[in-house]
């Protein structure tokens, strides 16, 4: 379902916020591709959602959720994009690009590099991160679902070694708003 040339609506990206915004966020997912594929229901969704190993950022039009971002910031694999949704009425209007950029500010503050998995089944996707500098630096077959693969994909902006974080969520919070209104 192509959306482009039409505008994207005005969205603000902050945190998850609440019991219903979670639930809410959770619905999205678990009905929509390739969360479905995957076999990622409801529960699983929430689980996920209310993690404290998760930040998860919302993006806000006229203050109801139309996508989120679920970053992995602690633990063996920092800086790992686990989940980009976007509310499927309103896909390839560029609000998965304006999540994307938003959470990769908010992982390389923190890493130099970003990591997320993409679905064999599922090439939109992997065009987007592609267009915006992922390249691909691994296969896993048959990971989540027997028949397809995930693929791993990297955004770097230098080695582990040389890095040197700035600055982390809170200071995110604060300018969230307003990277978004320069956009």
């Amino acid at each position: 379902m192509e959306k482009r040339g039409r505008a994207a609506p005005e969205i603000r990206i902050e945190r998850l916020e609440g019991a219903r915004e979670t639930e809410a966020c959770a619905r999205m997912m678990a009905e929509s591709e390739p969360w479905i594929t995957l076999r990622r229901g409801y529960e699983g969704c929430l689980a996920l959602l209310r993690s404290p190993d998760r930040e998860v950022w919302v993006a806000r039009a006229d203050g109801r959720p139309v996508g989120f971002a679920v970053l992995v910031l602690r633990g063996a694999f920092v800086g790992y994009l686990q989940s980009l949704v976007v509310e499927p009425a309103l896909r390839g209007r560029g609000i998965g690009t304006r999540l994307l950029r938003f959470a990769e500010e908010r992982i390389l503050r923190e890493s130099p590099n970003v990591f997320v998995c993409v679905s064999s089944f599922n090439p939109g996707a992997r065009r987007l991160y592609e267009r915006l500098g992922y390249r691909e630096v691994g296969t896993l077959d048959d990971y989540i679902v027997p028949g397809h693969a995930e693929i791993l994909l990297r955004k770097t902006i230098g080695p582990i070694a040389s890095f040197r974080p700035r600055g982390g969520a809170d200071e995110e919070e604060r300018t969230a708003g307003e990277s978004e209104k320069e956009e």
